[in-house]
């Protein structure tokens, strides 16, 4: 399969993920429970968001691609479908379920998850561009920490 129609899937349902994931989220980031937590004092504005997810997703897209076309087993997709997952669970769990506890449990996991990609697929040439992803879940897991602690 060309590497443009493998990209094209993965952006696809990665962006499926982030839109998944938002609707499950219940308004979550405007909500009174959210705005009434004691957020960490790092917490970037509200736009930051869209933007570092838009980026993400692109950059995962692209990696996936070539991890697929390179390795196209059954390992690969079972590992891309654990990660789609908890991305996408961990919005309707911290946000619409107000589980602060099992959340921080969920990034951990999608944490060490992504972190699995980057050393287990070291041959894999775009393994950088998991960089953003792994730091902004750090940044994310930190500001869930830091409500899970601080309320």
């Amino acid at each position: 399969m060309p590497f443009y129609k493998v990209l094209i899937s993965f952006l696809i349902l990665n962006f499926g993920a982030l839109g998944l994931g938002s609707w499950l989220m219940n308004n979550g980031p405007r909500s009174e429970w959210y705005i009434n937590l004691n957020q960490a004092p790092w917490t970037p504005p509200g736009w930051a968001f869209g933007v570092a997810w838009t980026l993400i997703m692109i950059c995962f897209s692209v990696y996936m691609a070539q991890l697929y076309i390179k390795f196209p087993t059954k390992e690969v997709i079972t590992l891309f479908a654990l990660q789609f997952f908890l991305n996408v669970i961990w919005n309707y769990v911290f946000f619409n379920q107000h589980l602060i506890l099992l959340g921080f449990l969920v990034i951990i996991l999608l944490t060490i998850l992504v972190c699995y990609f980057f050393f287990k697929f070291q041959d894999i040439q775009t393994r950088y561009l998991l960089l953003p992803y792994i730091i902004w879940l750090c940044i994310a897991t930190s500001l869930n920490g830091y409500i899970l602690i601080n309320n």
